[in-house]
């Protein structure tokens, strides 16, 4: 098991990470978070509406079979792709936050940050960009949820599927982030993972942090570094785990 990625800083164990995380209670996990608390603290948060697909948090781990991954907040890697600001509600700024491959087929995560609607005739025409972009089911908010209120998304592309949402919410102001506070959700990167296999993480931290250091079951430690994304006044990390590693801690160190 290998994994191809570009990475001219760090070591290949350490170029190949992972990570996970998100909240422990109603309020943020502060310094190392349990993964059992993580998860439960996912499910209880009131206000952020995670993905229908076994949107928990997760761990990950660069360096399975046949699996490359990219992030783009590494030195000397491919940096996100963002649109420029607009003020049309209907054309979202979206930006890159990883990508790579996994058994031979093409994967990216991306950011998609919505403007708020003005009134209720912006919102409608706002949901229908969505549903375009590719936003839909349980992941789409209500008309009465939009007016006022800026919407944000992460997503993953796999191969030629359409886009699956990952971790969004629609909000008034976005919530803050300080010093080592964390929050995250995961997904099984294919249908062949299996339930419960979320190996793909994706997550957001204060914009001052620098690094996050993530643990695993097997005793090692892998570090991800954030990258910024338009429109978003949080940074964003994306790690991808191979089968067989689950997460045990995660924790902003720099």
């Amino acid at each position: 098991m290998s994994a191809d990625r570009k990475n001219h800083d760090m070591t290949q164990a350490e170029a190949d990470i992972a990570l996970l995380l998100a909240d422990a209670t109603d309020g943020v996990e502060i310094g190392t978070a349990p993964v059992q608390a993580v998860l439960r603290g996912g499910r209880r948060r009131r206000t952020r509406r995670w993905a229908v697909a076994t949107a928990t948090a997760v761990v990950v781990l660069a360096g399975s079979a046949g699996a490359t991954l990219a992030v783009t907040g590494l030195p000397g890697e491919h940096r996100a792709q963002v649109a420029h600001q607009v003020s049309d509600v209907t054309v979202p700024q979206v930006s890159e936050l990883a990508h790579g491959t996994d058994q031979g087929k093409r994967w990216r995560v991306v950011l998609s940050v919505w403007a708020a609607p003005r009134d209720r005739a912006e919102a409608a025409e706002q949901l229908k960009a969505m549903r375009k972009f590719g936003i839909d089911g349980g992941a789409l908010p209500r008309l009465d949820e939009l007016v006022g209120k800026t919407s944000h998304y992460t997503g993953l592309y796999y191969g030629d599927e359409p886009l699956r949402p990952i971790m969004f919410d629609t909000v008034t102001k976005w919530e803050k982030l300080t010093g080592h506070e964390l929050e995250s959700a995961g997904v099984p990167l294919t249908e062949e993972d299996g339930e419960g296999a979320n190996r793909l993480v994706v997550g957001m931290v204060a914009s001052t942090a620098r690094l996050v250091e993530c643990t695993f079951d097997n005793g090692t430690s892998h570090f991800a570094r954030p990258t910024t994304a338009a429109g978003s006044p949080v940074s964003w990390y994306v790690c991808l785990a191979p089968q067989g590693v689950r997460p045990k801690t995660a924790e902003v160190v720099k």
